[in-house]
């Protein structure tokens, strides 16, 4: 990152300059002040608001005392605006849309001002303040090594830590029996039901036709893959279909942190024999892999623009991956062959899309839904009735829909 822009401040009467990062891509902050544990919460919340940041020279602890801070009265205020606190009363079921696009604003305001709290960084990504912790290796793991110190926020900083807690840890996943490790900027499979879905959907009829051929021990591969992950993220769903199919397993990723993270899962789940991860902007080349018995895919579920990398898996500009899935699917599957497509309905609850635009899809793409596999939520915010978007949330399936080539369509 030797072209990341720079950050200018001044100490006393003197210039000071240090390289910025952001891994949102924020610009940097134009105005910059120094501040220390002599700085009041209430003095540093007015400066934020005025778009000033605070270059913190003090106890990192009292840096992370000041951010709770900042961040409690953030909270205050919006939660005096109608429709956006927790505070507030919950908006109707027709007005879930406004409720969506207020809460997403609130959020953006809030992750603004307090990522206006900077910390100094060595080239080795220490941070040089008292009793401030070892975070290099969760900066190194985000970052890469850099040339030269730099300047970054705090709520970012705490991002990475915790980031880097998930990757060294591991998310248990039931359906595989085990540990999924997310590195920074992918995304957690903490909704495991989507995962048991794809774990329990009866196979096509073109892979157990495949899966009962005779195997020559001598040419182990000559059936070729018979199963596709289109955006395999951290490699979950590859790693499940991995176990389920007796083929091999072709996992396209575009993003180069993703393909690493997927790369590493399946080595620690000793599948990297069996599922092989290509760079690929949705489908593998055909020219190379021909076409599937099964081809899944777990496309972002919102409509929107994503505001950082972890986003990209939750928000798809103009659906354009959800419609370049389906537009694309019938001339790659086998005859008798499935595309699994892994959605929820939260988009239609919060009235971003409509069931039946997302059926003209599928209908315009030639295809036909064989079946549909349904099943309800069981994170936490669904259970949170202070959450402004609960309604929707309460409600929500994920479904796991059958496609094939309709008979018309001519792509099989």
């Amino acid at each position: 990152m030797t072209d990341a822009p720079r950050l200018h401040w001044t100490d006393g009467d003197e210039p000071r300059s240090a390289r910025w990062r952001s891994l949102a891509d924020v610009p940097p902050p134009k105005r910059v002040v120094l501040a220390d544990d002599t700085l009041s919460a209430d003095a540093a919340y007015k400066l934020v608001c005025e778009g000033t940041a605070l270059l913190w020279q003090g106890d990192f602890h009292h840096a992370r005392q000041m951010l709770q801070a900042l961040g409690r009265r953030v909270d205050r205020r919006q939660q005096r605006k109608p429709g956006a606190g927790a505070k507030a009363p919950h908006p109707a079921p027709d007005n879930l849309t406004q409720a969506h696009h207020l809460h997403r604003k609130a959020q953006a305001e809030r992750a603004r001002l307090l990522g206006l709290l900077l910390l100094p960084f060595d080239a080795d990504h220490g941070v040089p303040l008292r009793r401030a912790p070892d975070v290099r290796q969760a900066c190194f793991e985000a970052h890469g090594e850099v040339a030269e110190p730099y300047v970054a926020s705090l709520r970012e900083l705490q991002g990475l830590v915790g980031a880097h807690e998930w990757r060294k840890q591991g998310v248990p996943v039931a359906a595989l029996g085990g540990l999924i490790h997310p590195h920074h900027g992918v995304f957690s499979p903490v909704r495991g039901e989507y995962v048991d879905l794809v774990a329990q959907a009866p196979l096509p009829a073109a892979m157990r036709a495949l899966q009962a051929l005779p195997c020559d021990p001598a040419e182990p591969d000559a059936g070729g893959p018979v199963a596709w992950d289109i955006g395999t993220g951290t490699g979950v769903l590859s790693a499940v279909l991995a176990r389920r199919v007796a083929g091999h397993v072709i996992a396209t990723e575009l993003a180069p942190k993703a393909i690493a993270c997927a790369q590493d899962n399946l080595q620690r789940l000793g599948l990297t024999d069996r599922v092989q991860v290509v760079q690929a902007d949705l489908f593998p080349d055909p020219a190379r892999f021909g076409r599937s018995a099964l081809i899944v895919c777990n496309p972002p579920w919102l409509p929107g623009q994503p505001s950082s990398a972890v986003e990209q898996a939750v928000y798809d500009p103009d659906s354009r991956m959800l419609r370049g899935f389906l537009a694309g699917l019938a001339a790659h599957l086998l005859p008798g062959g499935e595309g699994w497509l892994i959605l929820s309905d939260i988009a239609e609850r919060l009235g971003l899309r409509s069931r039946e635009q997302l059926e003209g899809w599928i209908r315009d793409a030639g295809l036909s839904v064989a079946g549909r596999l349904d099943t309800r939520p069981r994170h936490r915010k669904a259970q949170d009735a202070s959450d402004p978007l609960h309604a929707a949330r309460k409600a929500e399936v994920t479904s796991l829909w059958r496609l094939v080539a309709a008979p018309e369509s001519g792509a099989c």
